[in-house]
C-alpha cells in the first residue's frame, strides 16, 4: 500500500483546522458553560451511558486515567455527579449525573443541538444531505473497529437514488470486474427505460437504506414494457455495496422481487445476470432459478460471460 502523499496529510490537516474552529473545539468554555469540550463529552457519556465506571470510559475516550480523575474530582466538588458502588464488586464505582448535574447538561446539550441545527440550516437540503453523507464517510473509513451495523429497511427510492444505482453500479464493477464506459452507458440506459415506462400497477424499485445511506438496489419491471397485464417480469440492477454484503440482504432484495411477482399474477420472471456475479447466481439458484443460456462478450473492457436465469412461478 503506497504512503500517504504530502497533499493527502495537507488536506486533512487543513479540515482539522477548519472544524475545530468551525464547532467551537478552541474554545476556552464550550458552548458557553464552564467547561472544555473534554468535560463537555464526559459529562454526555455519564448522562448517556449505563452502568459506567471511570476505566470504562478513559478506555472508550482514550482519555489519560490522571487526566480523567482530576476532571471527574472537579465534577464532585461542583455537585455534578454521582458514584455508586456496585453491589458485587466493592472496588467498582458507577458513575450518573446529579439533580444538578442533568439540569446544566441538559442546557448544554439544549445549545449544542441549536447550534447543529442553525450549521445545517445555512445548507440547502441537498448539501445537507452531502454533508451528512460525507461525515459517515469519514467515520466509517476512520473507525479502529467496526461497529453494529444500523438496521436495513426497503424503500421506495428518493430524488437522487436511481442516479446513485447507475454511479454505484459503474464505481463498483470497475473496481471489482475492470467493466467500463458503456457498462455504465447500459445502467443508465436501463433506468432511464424505467422511469419513461414506469407502470406502478407492475412494476417497483427497492433502494436498501441502512442508517439514512442507500447500500443496495434493485428493479422489477416487466419483460415486454408495453404489456398491458402481467405476464413475464424481469429483475433489474441488483446491487450491494461492499458494506452491506454478508447479511442475506441480496436474497432478501429477490424475495422482495418474487413476492411482488407472485401478487400481481406474473406467470415467470427473467433475468441476465454474468458468470462472475457468484454470489448473485447463488442467490437465485437457492430461490429456484435455472440457467437457462449464456454468451461470451467483451462489451465493456473485460471479458464477461452473460446468463439468463428464470424462475416459473
Amino acid at each position: 500500500m503506497p504512503a500517504p502523499s504530502q497533499s493527502q496529510i495537507a488536506s486533512v490537516r487543513r479540515f482539522n483546522r477548519f472544524y475545530t474552529r468551525e464547532v467551537g473545539v478552541l474554545r476556552k468554555n464550550f458552548l458557553d458553560t464552564p467547561w472544555s469540550l473534554a468535560e463537555m463529552r464526559v459529562l454526555f457519556e455519564i448522562a448517556n451511558g449505563q452502568n459506567i465506571t471511570a476505566s470504562d470510559m478513559g478506555k472508550a475516550l482514550d482519555l489519560d486515567a490522571a487526566y480523567l480523575s482530576r476532571m471527574l474530582q472537579t465534577f464532585d466538588k461542583a455537585g455534578l455527579i454521582t458514584r455508586t458502588r456496585s453491589k458485587t464488586d466493592a472496588r467498582v464505582s458507577y458513575l450518573g449525573l446529579s439533580p444538578e448535574g442533568r439540569k446544566q447538561f441538559a442546557a448544554a446539550n439544549k445549545r449544542q443541538l441549536a447550534s447543529t441545527t442553525a450549521m445545517l440550516g445555512r445548507l440547502k437540503a441537498a448539501d445537507r444531505a452531502r454533508l451528512v453523507n460525507a461525515m459517515k464517510a469519514i467515520e466509517s473509513l476512520l473507525a479502529r473497529e467496526p461497529e453494529t451495523k444500523p438496521e436495513v429497511v426497503l424503500r421506495d427510492p428518493l430524488p437522487g437514488d436511481l442516479g446513485w444505482m447507475v454511479q454505484r453500479h459503474a464505481e463498483l464493477y470497475f473496481d471489482e470486474y475492470g467493466w467500463q464506459g458503456p457498462f455504465e452507458g447500459m445502467c443508465a440506459r436501463i433506468v432511464s427505460d424505467f422511469v419513461v415506462n414506469f407502470d406502478a400497477k407492475l412494476e417497483k424499485c427497492w433502494i436498501a437504506d441502512m442508517g439514512g445511506e442507500p447500500v443496495g438496489c434493485v428493479m422489477l419491471v416487466k419483460d415486454k414494457p408495453t404489456a398491458k397485464k402481467a405476464d413475464v417480469a424481469r429483475i433489474r440492477l441488483l446491487l450491494l455495496d461492499p458494506k452491506a454484503r454478508g447479511m442475506g440482504l441480496g436474497r432478501r432484495l429477490v424475495e422482495e422481487c418474487i413476492s411482488f411477482s407472485r401478487a400481481k399474477g406474473y406467470r415467470r420472471i427473467t433475468l441476465w445476470t454474468h458468470k462472475e456475479l457468484t454470489a448473485a447466481r447463488a442467490i437465485y439458484a437457492k430461490l429456484g432459478f435455472v440457467k437457462t443460456g449464456e454468451e461470451s462478450h467483451d462489451d465493456w473492457g473485460g471479458k464477461a460471460t452473460s446468463e439468463f436465469w428464470d424462475l416459473e412461478l
